[in-house]
């Protein structure tokens, strides 16, 4: 074990290291430790064995997936949103569901033999977006406003929107295949109830009072730096066992907490982004690592034409088709809607819903499914992320031409 930390930390020394020149290649961070955590792997050169006991990685999957959760809505200020709100609003409200119905057709279309809520289960797991593959797009003040506003809220919104869906879902697909759950809710109704009405009450509560208090404590010198990002680790946390444990979903509380406390905080919330960046990153490469050595062999091992397939409508027809639709009416541009479309890249999140229901249900068959979702998570890490300073550019020429 005390190598396989050697490894890793060798590993994340040197990119460190010369972090800055890659971020002028396209290279990016998930390219590099997926294609890391896949040559150190069994399936590679054998010298990283990180089969560690299925609890231990459940916990990890849930530790990060709240951390992103909290701290994706926290980043999203709404009262900005004013002038570009029916972007977003469109591409959530419409062009979500409109993605997990396609999606889930399309799985059932081309599987045929797997259960129509498993359809349901995989199309929500991969309906979640990742901002951090079209970091050049949000970064480019080339760029017009609206497309980035709209990718970036959409990415930081749409987690935490999927998760009750997912949770739900798996349940349900859970019962299609008989597969037995620890407490399993004895009624369907009041559990879906509990889930969507105490899990947000409780991430609300939590997160206007964590607000508020470090306001106060700010203000009268009460809080040292530092310990402001813990705070906020610590919110996340409490959001999500605090509503686990009266039966509300975790992850929608920690979502809705995270958005109360980015928007009612009064005091500066770079810290916020600025803990993620740094404490919460590690996380980000473990995650990416776990998915290069673990999930990536899993996933190849169950590829077909059929998989391969899926992997590819998701990242474009059962994404661009319900995102061009939701933005009929609004005199967008093509090329704008095109973008919009295009970047919905898949990564973090779909990453760690995978890891907890695979290891929360345990579900027979998924194995073919976590094909669909590698293969997916795979082809955009590199196709979206060799893609979006070509086309952020490109956006750029255009608008200065107009």
């Amino acid at each position: 074990m005390n190598w396989q930390i050697i490894t890793i930390c060798v590993g994340i020394v040197a990119w460190a290291l010369i972090s800055q020149r890659l971020s002028k290649t396209l290279l990016t961070l998930p390219m590099l430790f997926v294609g890391f955590g896949y040559l150190l792997g069994e399936a590679g050169a054998g010298l990283l064995d990180i089969r560690v006991d299925s609890k231990l990685l459940h916990i990890f999957a849930e530790f990060t997936l709240v951390l992103v959760l909290f701290s994706d809505a926290a980043s999203v200020r709404l009262s900005s949103l004013r002038r570009h709100a029916a972007t977003p609003a469109r591409m959530l409200l419409v062009g979500m569901p409109l993605t997990i119905a396609l999606g889930t057709a399309v799985v059932h279309w081309l599987l045929p033999e797997v259960p129509l809520v498993l359809a349901l289960l995989v199309a929500a797991i991969l309906t979640p977006t990742d901002a951090a593959l079209a970091q050049p797009i949000l970064a480019s003040l080339k760029v017009p406003e609206h497309v980035r506003e709209g990718i970036n809220v959409e990415s930081g919104l749409n987690d935490g929107l999927a998760a009750p869906v997912i949770m739900m879902s798996a349940i349900l697909a859970a019962q299609a295949t008989g597969t037995y759950i620890n407490d399993a809710p004895e009624s369907l109704f009041q559990f879906v109830a509990l889930q969507l009405i105490v899990g947000p009450l409780i991430g609300g509560g939590i997160g206007y009072i964590l607000a508020r208090l470090l306001d106060r404590c700010i203000i009268n010198g009460y809080v040292s730096p530092p310990s402001r990002g813990i705070a906020v680790l610590a919110g996340a946390l409490l959001c999500f066992t605090a509503a686990e444990q009266l039966g509300g979903n975790g992850f929608l509380a920690a979502f809705v907490g995270g958005l109360t406390l980015g928007n009612t905080l009064t005091s500066e919330r770079d810290f916020i982004v600025e803990f993620v960046e740094g404490e919460g990153q590690i996380l980000t490469i473990l995650t990416f690592i776990i998915f290069g050595a673990i999930l990536l062999p899993i996933g190849l091992s169950h590829i077909s034409w059929q998989t391969i397939l899926l992997a590819l409508s998701f990242l474009t027809a059962v994404r661009m088709l319900p995102i061009w639709l939701s933005l009929i009416g609004t005199g967008m541009p093509t090329a704008h809607k095109l973008a919009l479309g295009w970047f919905g890249p898949r990564g973090l999140a779909s990453i760690l819903f995978v890891l907890v229901v695979d290891e929360q249900f345990n579900l027979p068959g998924f194995e073919q499914l976590i094909s669909v979702v590698v293969l997916t998570v795979l082809m955009s890490i590199v196709l979206h992320g060799a893609s979006a300073q070509p086309i952020a550019n490109w956006l750029g020429r255009r608008s200065n031409s107009r």
